[in-house]
């Protein structure tokens, strides 16, 4: 039963990440809803990022957007960020860890709707990666990679929030390094879930089938309007499952 339900929040996790963004929001505490210490949900979450990761950038590499070289510079800094967020979340209290991710789930959420990175886009800035622009690209990262490791769920929104503003960069190139980076630190961070014996591997193997079909099914998805709602759908889901995970619904039920 836990199988199926992974599987089937994998499908709905993949599609949302391909049509809106967002998908960690649900499956991490999913996982942890179905009984999975918070750090084991947090280790196993990864097994299905990590695949589609490696999707996601051979899908930009045979567009012809991969940049190796800047993906070391900002991935070196993210990496080492990582495995401290790791450890950092491991070393927590499964009730302190509820939390904290139902506060962040809440957070992630405003920026899903406000969308802050369209802010920062603009095609006549245009793009600067001057030495000092990626030194401070670089110190970035490293939190970036801190909170990949800790939580990761949202981390797109952020990442493509900094390089916008940061660098100029255009939307395409931004999402290539968004994945090439994150597989960067997320095989950091994966080692230490894994070495600490936090990691389900039937849950997250399914988890990532899961995604993977989700990902093709929100691919080929072309109803006028779903990114408005898929929106709604996540206001809605997270919203509510933050509450279970801070204890309101005993409150108010």
């Amino acid at each position: 039963m836990e199988i199926a339900i992974v599987l089937i929040v994998g499908i709905i996790a993949g599609f949302v990440n391909v049509v809106g963004g967002g998908g960690s929001l649900i499956t991490l505490p999913v996982l942890i809803l179905l009984g999975l210490p918070s750090a084991v949900a947090n280790g196993t979450n990864r097994i299905a990022l990590m695949v589609q990761s490696i999707v996601a950038i051979g899908y930009f590499k045979n567009k012809g957007y991969f940049y190796p070289k800047l993906s070391v510079i900002l991935g070196i800094p993210a990496l080492v960020g990582s495995i401290l967020g790791a450890k950092f979340a491991i070393s927590m209290s499964d009730a302190l860890f509820n939390r904290v991710l139902a506060i962040v789930m809440l957070v992630v959420l405003v920026l899903i709707i406000l969308r802050p990175e369209k802010w920062f886009l603009s095609e006549e800035k245009g793009e600067d990666l001057s030495k000092i622009r990626l030194i401070a690209a670089s110190a970035v990262f490293f939190a970036v990679g801190f909170y990949g490791g800790f939580i990761q769920a949202g981390i797109g929104f952020i990442i493509i929030s900094a390089l916008a503003l940061i660098t100029g960069m255009s939307l395409v190139k931004i999402n290539s390094l968004k994945v090439a980076v994150t597989l960067i630190y997320m095989s950091a961070s994966m080692l230490v879930f894994i070495f600490s014996g936090k990691v389900d591997w039937v849950l997250g193997l399914a988890l990532a089938a899961g995604n993977a079909l989700g990902a093709y099914l929100g691919g080929i998805f072309t109803v006028s309007g779903g990114d408005k709602w898929i929106r709604i759908f996540l206001v809605v889901t997270v919203s509510l499952m933050s509450a279970k995970l801070l204890g309101i619904h005993k409150i108010l039920f």
